[in-house]
C-alpha cells in the first residue's frame, strides 16, 4: 500500500480541452485559460480571477501590484514565520522585505496579537496564509490593516473553498492567491490564480503577470514592473475538469478529514490536531499533526509512517530561523518559538479524494500502533 500526498486522474473533460488546444496548435495562454478563469470566478463568486503559472507566481504578482498603490522597493510585507517557502520567496522576488511574525500553535496561522509590534513605517501589506486550509482570524487582521492603511494579501493556496464567517477566502482581504499543484483541490499540474473584487487591482494584476504591459496588450509598452507569469492552455484544460468536479471532491475530502479526526480523537493527549470552528469551513487540504511533547519523537514517527507506505512531510518550520535560505535577514533562533516548535515536532500527510475507508482505517491503525509504546 502507498498513500501519496495527492493524485491526478485525467478524465474526459480534461482530455476534451487538451485536444482542443492541440487541434488549434496553440498551447500558450489562450481560450482554455480564459474559460478556466471565468469558471473559477463563477464557482467561488469572485469578480476577477487572473491565472498565473504557479501559486508562487500568484503570490509574487499580488505583491508586485503594491507599487501601483504607493509602495517602494525594499518596503516590508508581514508574513507568518511558518508557511511553505513560496510566501517569503515571492515577497523577495517582487522586491520587498519579508517581516516575519510567529503563528498560533492551535491554528498554525499568523498570530494576530503579534502583528502590530512588527509594523514599521515601511510596512505596506500583510500576507496571511490559510495554512492547511484553515482560515485565519480575519476580523482582527482586517482591523489592524485598516488602522495602519495596509493591504491584505490572502495566500489561499491550500484553502480552495474555505470560508470564514460566511465569506469565501480570497476576497476577504484585497487579493487572494491560489495554487493548482497536485496536492490541492483543483489540480492543473502547475498553475495559480490571483483573485480580487476590485477593478483597478485586477487591471494591475493582469499587467504585472504579463511583463508589465497594459492588460491585454501585446505591444512593447512596459508601464510597471512585471513578470512572465502566464498559465498555458494545457494546464488550464486539467483545471477545467477540477472545477467541474470540485463540489464532489471537496465533500469527499471533507468526509475523509472528519472520519480520520474521529478515528484518532483518542490520540489527542499526544498530538495537536486541526480543529474546525462553528464560524468557518476548513478546506481539507491535508492532515496536519503536531506532537505535544518532544519525547514522542517526530523523526521516529516520520520514519514509521513512511515505512508503512504513508507519504508525509514536515510542517514547514520557521522560515527565518530554521532554513538557511533566509539567514541573510539576521533573525536568530528563538525569535519565533511557536513556528520553531512546529518545525521540530510537526508533520502532515495527504487527505485527498481518492482515499477510501480502508485507507483511513490503515492510517489510524498506523498512528495508534506508533503511539502505543508511549
Amino acid at each position: 500500500m502507498r498513500i501519496d500526498f495527492g493524485d491526478l486522474i485525467i478524465g474526459e473533460t480534461a482530455k476534451k480541452y487538451l485536444q482542443k488546444a492541440i487541434d488549434k496548435n496553440w498551447v500558450s495562454e489562450g481560450d482554455n485559460v480564459r474559460e478556466f478563469e471565468k469558471r473559477f470566478a463563477a464557482l467561488f463568486g469572485y469578480q476577477h480571477a487572473i491565472a498565473t503559472s504557479s501559486g508562487t507566481d500568484a503570490d509574487m504578482v499580488a505583491c508586485a501590484t503594491l507599487y501601483d498603490f504607493g509602495a517602494e522597493r525594499g518596503d516590508e510585507i508581514i508574513v507568518p514565520a511558518l508557511s511553505f517557502v513560496a510566501t517569503a520567496n515571492s515577497i523577495l522576488a517582487a522586491g520587498f522585505t519579508p517581516k516575519f511574525v510567529d503563528v498560533e500553535l492551535e491554528t498554525l496561522n499568523l498570530d494576530p496579537s503579534k502583528i502590530e509590534e512588527a509594523i514599521t513605517d515601511r510596512t505596506r501589506a500583510i500576507m496571511v496564509v490559510h495554512t492547511m486550509g484553515k482560515p485565519c482570524e480575519m476580523d482582527t487582521i482586517l482591523k489592524i490593516a485598516k488602522k495602519y492603511n495596509l493591504k491584505v494579501i490572502e495566500d489561499a493556496c491550500e484553502a480552495h473553498g474555505a470560508t470564514y464567517k460566511g465569506k469565501v477566502v480570497g476576497t476577504i482581504g484585497d487579493m487572494g492567491a491560489f495554487s493548482f499543484y497536485t496536492a490541492h483541490q483543483i489540480v492543473c499540474g502547475e498553475g495559480g490564480m490571483v483573485v480580487t473584487d476590485d477593478d483597478k487591482t485586477a487591471e494591475v494584476i493582469r499587467s504585472v503577470k504579463s511583463h508589465g504591459r497594459p492588460a491585454g496588450s501585446i505591444y512593447f509598452d512596459f508601464q510597471r514592473i512585471g513578470f512572465n507569469s502566464k498559465m498555458n492552455d494545457l494546464e488550464a484544460a486539467l483545471g477545467l475538469e477540477g472545477i467541474e468536479c470540485f463540489n464532489g471532491f471537496f465533500n469527499t475530502r471533507k468526509n475523509n478529514l472528519y472520519k480520520l479526526l474521529e478515528l484518532t480523537k483518542d490520540l489527542s493527549d499526544y498530538v495537536y490536531f486541526i480543529k474546525e470552528e462553528d464560524y468557518e469551513k476548513v478546506s481539507p487540504h491535508a492532515f496536519p499533526l503536531v506532537l505535544k511533547d518532544e519525547k514522542y519523537d517526530r523523526d521516529g514517527l516520520y520514519d514509521y509512517l513512511e515505512s508503512r507506505g504513508i507519504q508525509c512531510k514536515t510542517l514547514f518550520g520557521s522560515l527565518p530561523t530554521q532554513h538557511n535560505a533566509f539567514k541573510f535577514l539576521d533573525y536568530k533562533y528563538g525569535d519565533f518559538p511557536v513556528s520553531e516548535y512546529v518545525g521540530k515536532y510537526g508533520l502532515h500527510f495527504g487527505m485527498h479524494q481518492y482515499l477510501n475507508d480502508d485507507d483511513l482505517h490503515f492510517i489510524s491503525d498506523t498512528l495508534h500502533e506508533y503511539f502505543r509504546k508511549y
